[in-house]
This record gives structure tokens, C-alpha cells and sequence, in this order.
């Protein structure tokens, strides 16, 4: 599709709203509106959009509100709410209308009402990675070491291990080594993971990142930085293995860069065509 002229940004936490308000605006996009959360979304966003609104996480009929005040017509979701948030709402009288509806109160389930009122609002939610498909994981070594054979066996197993607990609805990444899991994602999130996972393994846990399977890629995408390859690198991790197509590097080269000095083999797996590893 064409670029929007108007693109609405509905801000998380960390690089990812600023890298994605860059990527937009390179991409053609003249205006940007943020809807930023207090306490989570970084102040310095203001300086990369046109028009921002800060409120808390919550203020449901305020989101709607600002979007339709300013016209837009496409959004997207960028960066995590923590997970604590979610679960410590302070809502409006529109956002406790949408929780009363749901009969799970998740992550996904919460997004998903939020992307539907958005819908009945005329905004439509675009894929989490619109705008940043070069920085989508690529299939086949990406960085560091190329991998040994038992290495490859753990990537194969612990790709079938994620997707299972994926549709479970409990995390995407797990930790495993010689065929042994050691740790699984869940509410603490990757890099508590991988700090357990890394612990256990004794510096030679592998871990594998996956989208869940029929995830919907409006929210909730698989995504590793550059303070991922730290956190991996201080745990004693040797491979970081990601769903090729489906997980984004932020700051690919910074990423790159990380894992080859920190000795990480870094790889893009294909859950289907698992030998490209």
C-alpha cells in the first residue's frame, strides 16, 4: 500500500516507537501522531513525531479521541506495556466496558478488543513490522560463529518446543541445551528467561525466539535488541536462534555488531525448512 499521509503511533516502551516514527517518515509518511502512556513510553519521542498525547495506560476513550481529532486513519502498535500495567488498569468508563466483554485477560486478548474499537473508530491497525520489514530476521546465519551439529539439534528442538508453548498462549522463547529445556518464557518476559535459561546452561544454553503460531502480528511481535545480546552474552548463552521472517532485529546492525563481539551465534530459523540453519 501507498503511505499514509497521517500514520497514528500508539507508543510503548523503548526504541521501537522512534525507530518506527524514522523508518515511517523515510518511507514518505508527513504525518506522525504519537499516543504516548506516562511511565512507559520514552520522553524523547516528542522530538520524532509531529503531534503526541500523553496519557495512562487505560484511558481508552482518550486514544480514540486523539486519533479522531487528528485524522488518522492507520495506526500501529510499538514497543511493550509492561506486563504489570496490564494488570494494574486504572480505566475509563470505555476501557472497563471492553475488559467486562472479555472472558480471558491477557496480553492478546486485551490488544485485540483495543485494535476492534479502533476498527469501529475508522482506524485501521497496521502489522507491528509495517514500515520496518528490512529489519525483519533473515533465514540462515546472521552473526558469530556458524553452528556445531549439536547446536543445530538444540535450535530444531527448541523450535518445536516455542511453538508449542506459543499455542499455548505462554510465551515465545525458551532455553535449551543438549535436548533439555531450561527455561520457558512467561509473564517475566525474554530476558528473565534468558538470564534463568543462562544460569542452568552453563554457558552453552541456546535460545530460541518464535512468533506463536496464527499470531497476529498487529501487536505482540517477536523482537530482540541489542540489550537482548548483552543480556545473553552475560548469561553465558552461545546461540540466538529467531523465526526468519517473523521476528524483528531492532537496530539490526548495533545487533549484528553485539553478537560477533560477543561471540553469539546468531541465526534465523525457518520452522518448516529447519536446515537453512
Amino acid at each position: 500500500m501507498a503511505p499514509p499521509e497521517a500514520l497514528g503511533i500508539i507508543a510503548g516502551s523503548g526504541a521501537y516507537p522512534i525507530l518506527l516514527a524514522q523508518s515511517a517518515r523515510a518511507r514518505g509518511v508527513t504525518r506522525i501522531c504519537a499516543a504516548a502512556f506516562t511511565g512507559e513510553t520514552e520522553a524523547k519521542l516528542a522530538g520524532f513525531v509531529d503531534t503526541i498525547e500523553w496519557m495512562r495506560v487505560g484511558q481508552l476513550a482518550r486514544l480514540l479521541s486523539f486519533f479522531r481529532d487528528a485524522h488518522v486513519r492507520y495506526g500501529i502498535m510499538a514497543g511493550q506495556i509492561a506486563p504489570g500495567n496490564l494488570f494494574d488498569l486504572r480505566p475509563d468508563w470505555k476501557a472497563l466496558l471492553l475488559l467486562a466483554r472479555l472472558k480471558q485477560r491477557n496480553a492478546e486478548s486485551i490488544f485485540g478488543a483495543i485494535a476492534d474499537e479502533l476498527a469501529g473508530a475508522g482506524v485501521e491497525l497496521l502489522p507491528a513490522y509495517t514500515f520496518l520489514e528490512d529489519e525483519l530476521a533473515p533465514a540462515g546465519h546472521i552473526a558469530g560463529p556458524r553452528l556445531q551439529r549439536r547446536q543445530e539439534e538444540d535450535v530444531t528442538f527448541g523450535l518445536k518446543i516455542a511453538k508449542e508453548i506459543g499455542r499455548f498462549d505462554i510465551g515465545q522463547t525458551v532455553v535449551v541445551r543438549n535436548g533439555t529445556v531450561l527455561a520457558v518464557e512467561a509473564f517475566e518476559g525474554t530476558n528473565e528467561t534468558i538470564k534463568r535459561g543462562g544460569a542452568l546452561g552453563r554457558k552453552g544454553a541456546v535460545v530460541v525466539k518464535v512468533a506463536k503460531p496464527n499470531q497476529d502480528m498487529r501487536f505482540d511481535v517477536p523482537v530482540i535488541g541489542v540489550e537482548t545480546i548483552r543480556v545473553a552474552a552475560a548469561a553465558g548463552v552461545r546461540v540466538i536462534a529467531l523465526e526468519a521472517g517473523q521476528t524483528l532485529l531492532f537496530e539490526k546492525a548495533g545487533v549484528i555488531e553485539a553478537a560477533t563481539a560477543a561471540g553469539i551465534s546468531l541465526v534465523g530459523a525457518s520452522c518448516n525448512q529447519q536446515s537453512e540453519i
